[in-house]
């Protein structure tokens, strides 16, 4: 094998029984089958779950990771993420194919895996540590930044099946990512916690992974996904359908498909408009968003790296220099974000100049503005000074949601404060000597 190479995945595959039990046996059982099954022969073979149908969690996979890489996995529930997490971490068998492990494993799977919810949060650091291999002297020299991370030191003597989930998350990833494991699992630790810890987790496994530890990270974040990983393994029904680039990894996820895939960013009116106020002037017809090539958004889903246009549709019914359209964006909680534009902004449209008939009218949505983050966009359509077209319920607005896929400068942080995020040219230059 690779030296460089920590983990090889080959054609590894789990299967269930579904709606089957298993019993498993204990040495008396052993014992009693040791001695009847030389008269089996005489009875009839039973298969008591003969007609139970199988399910596949996970089949055919095969990955490497090369030490020091950040790998994140990801999937819609039901993948086999987890499953995947599982058999890394020996807790449970593959029922085909092999995975080889070169380093120690330390692996945070579920909030408190390992912990004894009888003894105390000291006693659960020792006993973890020791199922992760560490030996006293090296949890004993970590202990201390374990506690002061996990913000337990009131209650790390109180057992822990007293503690909250948030506790328990805290120090059951403490526990996991400071015993210096050449292998970190983590499986959906963002899950659990305020945004301060999530922050403080994050932090956590990005410095393992500068420290040229490997690191496997299953999330439903993609913007921590994002952050952490340059590398993406995505997972679909059991197999793995994608495995490159952390950005090209999250936009495959992203992207809708089948039933999903049909929904489109449009409003539509019908001739029932006629009963607002000036449509002997203007019917509007439909508004939409659309990507480069003309195509309706799908599923309220944008890229940053994409260019995008909103499109207004209307029937002119008379010439009127009075006749506005406009476009205000919000954030998800209708608050009015910091710019709304109309057809005046580049030159004044004149629509008293233009003849009757039907007219489209495109907007293009700038780039490098919007975050990670849900937004609104309202069409206003009205006569100067005397009022709306549309009524304000809603009726006017298309929702989306923004996502941020560009490669992003690794200092940059992509859950940064603020519901716009514009790309700002900053310069830098040095002072003229003034000791000429």
């Amino acid at each position: 094998m690779n030296q460089e190479l920590v983990i090889k995945a080959e054609n590894v595959g789990k299967r269930y029984q579904l709606g089957g039990r298993v019993r498993y046996k204990a040495l008396r059982d052993t014992l009693t089958d040791l001695f009847t099954s030389p008269f089996r022969v005489f009875r009839p073979h039973s298969r008591p779950f003969a007609d139970t149908p199988d399910f596949w969690a996970l089949q055919d996979v095969s990955f490497e990771v090369k030490r020091g890489e950040v790998v994140g996995i990801i999937g819609r529930n039901g993948a086999g993420k987890s499953t995947l997490l599982k058999i890394l971490s020996r807790i449970t068998e593959p029922t085909t194919g092999r995975i080889e492990l070169h380093g120690r494993v330390g692996s945070l799977l579920e909030v408190g895996t390992g912990f004894h919810p009888e003894l105390t949060g000291r006693e659960n650091i020792f006993l973890n540590g020791a199922i992760l291999g560490m030996k006293r002297a090296e949890i004993r020299r970590k202990f201390d930044e374990i506690v002061a991370f996990a913000e337990i030191e009131k209650f790390l003597d109180t057992p822990v099946k007293h503690y909250s989930s948030g506790m328990y998350m805290r120090l059951a990833f403490s526990v996991a990512a400071h015993l210096e494991p050449e292998i970190l699992l983590v499986d959906e630790v963002l899950a659990v916690g305020d945004a301060e810890f999530q922050e403080k987790c994050l932090g956590k496994m990005s410095e393992v992974a500068h420290a040229g530890r490997t690191v496997l990270f299953v999330s439903h974040n993609m913007s921590a996904v994002q952050r952490l990983c340059t590398r993406g393994l995505l997972l679909d029904r059991g197999g793995i359908c994608f495995d490159g680039p952390a950005p090209e990894a999250i936009r495959r996820y992203l992207q809708p498909s089948g039933k999903e895939a049909e929904k489109s960013s449009r409003l539509e009116w019908t001739p029932r408009l006629a009963r607002y106020p000036f449509h002997e002037v203007v019917r509007l017809k439909w508004f939409r968003i659309v990507d480069e090539t003309g195509a309706i958004v799908d599923n309220r889903l944008l890229f940053n790296s994409h260019q995008y246009r909103a499109l207004i549709d209307a029937d002119l019914m008379q010439g009127d220099a009075r006749l506005i359209f406009g476009l205000s964006f919000y954030d998800s909680e209708s608050h009015l974000l910091l710019f709304g534009t109309s057809n005046h902004d580049a030159g004044l449209i004149n629509f008293g100049n233009r003849p009757p008939g039907s007219i489209q009218l495109s907007m293009p949505i700038p780039r490098n503005l919007f975050w990670n983050r849900s937004y609104e966009v309202e069409l206003c359509c009205c006569l100067h000074y005397t009022g709306w077209v549309l009524s304000p319920e809603n009726e006017s607005r298309l929702a989306f949601d923004f996502f941020r896929d560009d490669d992003l400068d690794p200092y940059s942080n992509p859950t940064r404060a603020g519901y716009l995020a514009p790309v700002i040219p900053w310069t830098v230059k040095a002072h003229a000597s003034e000791a000429e």
